[in-house]
């Protein structure tokens, strides 16, 4: 199983870091996201019973729509700015500044995880020992929903913060089923002007798994794309 590189969420830290405050201006609201996506997500953790982890949460805005919706929400990232920013802004809130590849919490944590666009920028065989901790910090029967953009096949683009990549859904779902997850359902969106979009909805199975993911190193990135 390939180790993460702790190095390559520093620099997407340094990236965030340094433009967090457009960021925030431009993205940092629940009112500048999709419609679809808000109704989705809210969707999804209608029926958990229990915390949920937001992680990957940016500036705060996703953790208090699941609060809103009655979710005991928490939000973890690795940019100070974006958490001091959410603590700022929705007090009460529990938010800390993490990583979700090695998260502060104890195993089978909680009934939910959000990751809605946090892996973008993670390389292709980074993503199995991620894919691994998501489900570490899960109680069994938990749910996981992903939100990526979408491709026929793993593609690096040159994202407005730092590199980013596009991923096919089959192929993502067979490293959530190798992680130990059921996939549930999947949906894709395209819209004038956006890449192609997808989420995934898994659930992390009861059972115990071998952790047996070498094949993922195989994944490698079609630099370039749409």
């Amino acid at each position: 199983m390939p180790a993460v590189e702790y190095g390559a969420e520093g620099t997407v830290e340094s990236a965030y870091s340094n433009r967090a405050q457009e960021y925030i201006s431009a993205l940092g609201s629940i009112e500048a996201m999709d419609p679809a996506d808000r109704e989705h997500i809210a969707g999804w953790a209608r029926p958990i019973q229990g915390r949920v982890i937001d992680a990957g949460c940016g500036p705060g805005h996703w953790t208090k729509h699941l609060v809103d919706h009655g979710d005991e929400a928490e939000g973890i990232d690795l940019v100070p700015a974006f958490i001091d920013q959410a603590m700022n802004r929705f007090p009460g809130v529990p938010f800390q500044v993490g990583s979700f590849s090695r998260l502060s919490v104890p195993e089978g944590y909680a009934s939910g995880v959000l990751a809605w666009y946090s892996l973008i920028h993670i390389q292709p065989d980074q993503i199995p020992p991620i894919l691994l901790e998501l489900r570490r910090v899960l109680a069994p029967g938990g749910t996981l929903l992903l939100g990526f953009f979408e491709s026929a096949q793993f593609q690096e683009f040159a994202h407005a913060v730092t590199p980013a990549y596009s991923w096919p859904v089959e192929e993502i779902s067979g490293l959530l089923t190798e992680a130990g997850f059921e996939v549930l359902a999947h949906e894709k969106r395209t819209s004038a002007g956006h890449r192609p979009h997808a989420s995934i909805t898994a659930r992390r199975t009861f059972d115990a798994i071998a952790l047996n993911v070498s094949g993922a190193g195989n994944l490698r990135p079609v630099i370039g794309g749409p």
